[in-house]
């Protein structure tokens, strides 16, 4: 039977929506770039021996994105989505620019607050929002969603290769490039559409703050960028080290686990969409995500391809609960205020990848890669006694 023409995406939806999905992912893959190979990368550089100092790196673009979230999306509703999306690119090439040129770990830091600070995720789900009607807007977020899975898989298995063939400068070259693929995208591709910023306006930012279900959505993307950003920055040393590999080959271990994650993702989130077991679907992926955490201290003890193993279980909740937890804010946040719902929710991610990078250094430091594996695994458990308590979809 054919779907109500009120639902399917008319040509300018579906062109906003494939052409802020792209922008998406594009800039996500420049920040995703680093993580699975930096850890290794920087010990070359003054500085890049240590655990903390390197974890700070790779967190500060989060802490500079938190900061800078909400200015950004208020700012895109004074003066408009495209010129403040535009603004924040050209920070972001900025950073990377200043991040290519480092000689220590000290200046990369400096280099990815500069580039965090061009936050326009919550503008650029403005700019959605204002591009496609009420009836479609979830399936257009979704796909945002999918395409922030898509980038980070992508950089698992492209970081490596770049690395190996230019060098930690040559990946930060990559990533300004990436950035003024972007600005490309921003100013010729996507189609201007009336602005809708009064919806946010109007709504209460302690009002959508203080939301109980978006409060615990909040709190699920934080800890699942906050686990990410952690492991990253102990799990490149350790195939190194257990499969004997040159930083350079890692993808050959990425690539593999990538490609099974997301055939297993994919039949979940058909699933939880079809029956709307979104809540369900949730939780399942918090639980595994657990067991993931709590099993990686033994299959690094017990060799390589355990490790792997493991890694192919983290990267399948991963999916599914990036997949899933943007679709699920946009159905929960109540009409008035999605917008403001969503920027207070990438606001919480990026706080999640900040704290992440300089949690995980510091645990790495003090407790080792098993000590970082057994703190993600209890922030894991208290993620999914917070979830337990989300309210079925209307």
């Amino acid at each position: 039977m054919a779907a109500h023409p009120t639902l399917k995406l008319t040509p300018s939806e579906r062109r906003a929506s494939v052409a802020l999905a792209g922008l998406f992912a594009c800039r996500m893959l420049g920040l995703f770039l680093l993580l699975p190979v930096f850890a290794v990368a920087a010990k070359g550089l003054p500085g890049g021996d240590d655990p903390v100092r390197v974890g700070l790196a790779l967190g500060m673009y989060g802490l500079t994105q938190a900061i800078m979230q909400i200015p950004f999306g208020l700012a895109s509703d004074r003066w408009g989505r495209r010129p403040v999306v535009l603004l924040g690119l050209l920070l972001f090439v900025a950073g990377s620019v200043v991040c290519a040129l480092a000689d220590d770990v000290f200046w990369i830091t400096v280099g990815r607050a500069i580039q965090g600070a061009g936050a326009i995720s919550a503008a650029v789900t403005a700019w959605l929002a204002d591009a496609t009607r009420d009836e479609v807007r979830t399936r257009a977020m979704a796909m945002v969603g999918a395409s922030i899975g898509l980038s980070f898989a992508l950089s698992l298995v492209l970081a490596p290769v770049l690395v190996g063939a230019w060098g930690l400068h040559g990946l930060f070259w990559t990533i300004a490039c990436l950035g003024l693929a972007c600005l490309a995208v921003a100013r010729w591709v996507v189609p201007v559409v009336p602005r809708t910023g009064a919806r946010t306006m109007n709504a209460s930012p302690r009002e959508v703050l203080l939301h109980g279900d978006l409060l615990r959505l909040n709190f699920g993307v934080f800890v699942l960028h906050l686990i990410q950003v952690a492991l990253f920055v102990v799990v490149p040393a350790l195939l190194l080290k257990l499969g004997g590999l040159p930083a350079q080959s890692l993808w050959h271990v990425y690539l593999p686990v990538i490609l099974v994650s997301f055939v297993l993702m994919v039949p979940v989130v058909f699933v939880a969409e079809k029956r709307r077991a979104h809540r369900g679907a949730l939780r399942a992926s918090v639980a595994l995500l657990i067991l993931v955490c709590a099993l990686l201290p033994a299959a690094a003890g017990a060799g390589f391809y355990p490790l792997v193993l493991a890694l192919t279980g983290f990267f399948v909740a991963f999916n599914v609960l990036e997949a899933l937890q943007p679709s699920l804010v946009s159905r929960v946040a109540p009409q008035a205020y999605k917008g403001l719902a969503l920027g207070f929710y990438n606001t919480a991610q990026a706080a999640g990848l900040f704290t992440g990078g300089l949690l995980g250094g510091w645990i790495a430091a003090h407790a080792g890669a098993s000590g970082v594996f057994w703190a993600a695994a209890a922030l894991s458990l208290l993620w999914l006694a917070v979830t337990w308590a989300l309210k079925p979809l209307a």
